[in-house]
């Protein structure tokens, strides 16, 4: 099979053919009438043959020109078409990928606002807590936690965490009043492995290894754990943020009153490229505005993203 020309000089070709006028042709390309010249010539030189008669100012295609002129512009609008389908489909729906325990405590009850501004944009979540790769799962963007470094991503800070750990009241009534975070590491705790037990201790100047204390339930998410707590269950370590609502509403409160800042926060990632498509912004602009009005409304202010 005999190598196609230089596409760009077929697109250029193309569009001469069909305005049949070197300067209109330019003008829908973009380019100048000599540059539009120049490739139908390159064109015809390379295939030995003339398309266009050149009669002054004017130009008309041969008998040559006129054979190939209509192929290649059916060929144009099937990419076209092709194309516009293909954009049309992709930006229609908005993939995105998180955690869980993110899809399960906060996304998923808010997402619904979202959808309700974006009517014609379809949502759809992959909740993971494995770290996916956007392009090659076909997702838009992520929800992570994390130190905001990922290679090939843009990343916006939502929020820092802040580890707590929570308990119900009632769990609270029968160990209590628990004097502080040593007297909390002899007390059962579910998942004690859970490294954020390991850095919350750190932080308040505990240095036993937190599974040195009694054995406690196992749970694989978070989500297991706070709905564990909030039966009573034992003491859970949590991300304040997704749990606020069950605090304002009296169902978990802190075992031990503390500030500790996780070293993970919450970005948003999205491919550079990506950043000004519509739904990647609209996502963007919405959730955080979201966030800026859940951190405005929480008195500890030392949470707020810098």
């Amino acid at each position: 099979m005999s190598p196609l020309p230089p596409l760009s000089a077929i697109r250029v070709f193309e569009a001469a053919a069909r305005l049949e006028n070197f300067t209109a042709a330019a003008q829908e390309l973009g380019m100048t009438q000599a540059a539009v010249s120049y490739q139908v010539k390159l064109l015809e030189e390379r295939l030995g043959i003339s398309l266009f008669q050149r009669t002054g100012r004017k130009v008309a295609l041969t008998e040559k020109g006129r054979e190939i002129a209509p192929i290649l512009t059916r060929a144009f609008d099937q990419m076209r078409q092709g194309f516009a389908a293909l954009t049309q489909d992709h930006s229609a729906v908005l993939s995105i990928s998180c955690t869980n325990s993110f899809a399960h405590l906060w996304l998923a009850p808010r997402i619904g606002a979202f959808q309700m501004r974006h009517p014609n944009l379809a949502v759809r979540i992959m909740a993971d807590d494995a770290v996916v790769d956007l392009a090659r799962d076909g997702i838009d963007l992520a929800v992570r936690g994390g130190k905001g470094e990922w290679p090939g991503l843009e990343a916006k800070l939502l929020t820092h965490n802040r580890l707590v750990p929570m308990c119900s009241p009632a769990w609270r009534d029968r160990h209590g009043p628990i004097a502080d975070a040593q007297a909390l590491h002899a007390l059962p705790r579910l998942s004690p492995d859970d490294m954020w037990w390991h850095e919350w201790f750190a932080a308040m100047g505990v240095e036993a290894d937190p599974a040195d204390g009694p054995p406690g339930i196992a749970l694989d998410s978070q989500v297991m754990e706070g709905r564990a707590a909030i039966a009573g269950q034992g003491v859970a370590i949590l991300n304040h943020f997704l749990w606020r609502a069950e605090v304002e509403a009296g169902q978990l409160v802190e075992a031990v009153p503390s500030y500790v800042r996780e070293i993970a926060s919450y970005w948003l990632v999205y491919p550079p490229h990506a950043r000004n498509t519509p739904k990647i912004k609209a996502f963007r602009d919405w959730i955080g505005a979201e966030f800026a009005t859940a951190i405005a409304a929480d008195p500890d202010a030392r949470f707020l993203p810098r």
